[in-house]
């Protein structure tokens, strides 16, 4: 087998250390040599780990992702090395076979023959503006359970409001958790604080708003929504960042923006995740795999036994998630056609991918070409197959009892 990297390093990395493996390939008579080493995880035993390689005359080394600790590692030696991070399912090693030496080892084997696909890393700019966007969707969600448990607080208080009120966190329920904290037990007076279209549910309120609310619970209330407010001011700021730190995207953005469902913080997690640069992904395809949308391939003896989707960037799917099915309720798109001509077949699940992988196809090429979305429009698939779409009109019509005859409108051929 072809030898790519003839000095190459495999780095099996823990919380603590790492072994490092130095595989030095043997000319004619002198055989293949592989040392292994054990290296501290602390920054100045990690550069003192790159002096030795940079020593060694190695060209590449590989290293796994394995949960934030290659993280040190790769960031002090990519400066000077050419570094490349490995999924680990690819890397697995025999069965058998397992220990960090022989994992080293092997790393540096399969990485000397070129047997490894390097996983993205995005440059600084972008990796910043990533750890952003994902503390603003770890603080959102935060901030949504403590909603969800102010609601468990108030059923065993026997208050129902969320029986009636859409959103408890809304203005009317706010006021009516305020009042309920200050120790104001009257249902009527508390349901006459509703605002704009909860004022018609006023009856049913004072209804909902009648129960056994302690100081027990008024305590228990009063701490999450403190919580909640802080979640509130911590987005704000986290907000302000995140515009400071796209600025230097904002062309990019603005491209994104405009793909319907694609709101703005959609775009920048979009960004924040593929790096906005599309010369790493050679095809719209490639992205749409990388981010778990596209399907998968398992076939053998000829039978293809699952087109099952594979894991993909969590962050990603969830922001594609949010836009796929904001627009899967939108009318007058070609996102919503395709979305209901799916779902009518193959259920709303397998219809959101689909959406999802548009969406990417769509954003490749906006960012390949500096392109703003131009909407094929939701009749897209009927001027594409007229006759098909026609046929499958006449068979619904039959089915339903009727003789159906075509005339061609005035003025058509």
């Amino acid at each position: 087998m072809e030898v790519v990297h003839p000095r190459c390093a495999g780095l099996d990395i823990s919380k603590k250390d790492a072994k490092v493996c130095v595989r030095i390939q043997g000319r004619g008579s002198r055989r293949t040599s592989a040392t292994v080493t054990t290296w501290g995880a602390m920054t100045n035993q990690i550069l003192a780990l790159r002096e030795h390689l940079v020593q060694q005359k190695v060209t590449c080394v590989v290293m796994e992702a394995t949960g934030n600790y290659w993280k040190p590692y790769f960031y002090l030696l990519e400066d000077t090395l050419e570094v490349m991070l490995v999924n680990a399912h690819d890397a697995r090693n025999m069965p058998g076979r397992k220990s960090d030496v022989s994992d080293a080892a092997w790393l540096a084997d399969l990485g000397a023959h070129g047997l490894l696909r390097g996983s993205l890393v995005p440059p600084p700019p972008i990796r910043r503006l990533r750890d952003l966007t994902r503390a603003r969707t770890a603080l959102t969600r935060d901030r949504a359970r403590q909603g969800q448990r102010i609601e468990k607080v108030l059923e065993d208080a026997g208050i129902k409001l969320s029986s009636v009120a859409t959103d408890i966190m809304g203005v009317s329920g706010r006021a009516m958790l305020d009042v309920l904290i200050d120790g104001r037990d009257d249902p009527a007076v508390i349901a006459g604080l509703a605002k704009g279209r909860m004022r018609s549910k006023i009856p049913v309120l004072a209804e909902a708003l009648t129960g056994r609310f302690t100081p027990h619970h008024a305590f228990l209330i009063s701490m999450h929504l403190t919580l909640i407010d802080q979640y509130g001011q911590a987005l704000g700021e986290l907000d302000t960042r995140i515009a400071e730190a796209v600025e230097p995207f904002q062309a990019a953005r603005d491209l994104l923006t405009s793909i319907p469902g694609f709101s703005t913080t959609v775009a920048e997690v979009v960004l924040a995740e593929t790096g906005g640069d599309m010369r790493v992904f050679p095809t719209a395809g490639h992205l749409a795999s990388w981010a778990g949308t596209a399907p998968g391939s398992h076939e053998s003896a000829g039978r293809v036994k699952s087109t099952k989707t594979r894991p993909g960037n969590r962050h990603l799917e969830g922001a594609l998630g949010t836009a796929a099915l904001s627009v899967s309720r939108s009318k007058g798109t070609f996102f919503s056609a395709k979305y209901k001509r799916i779902a009518s077949r193959q259920g709303p699940m397998k219809a959101l991918v689909a959406v999802q992988h548009a969406m990417l196809v769509a954003a490749w090429n906006m960012l390949t070409n500096g392109d703003l979305y131009r909407d094929p429009g939701p009749d897209y698939y009927t001027r594409r197959v007229p006759t098909k779409t026609r046929a499958r009109a006449i068979g619904q019509l039959e089915s339903l009892g009727y003789r159906v005859i075509l005339e061609p409108a005035a003025g058509t051929a």
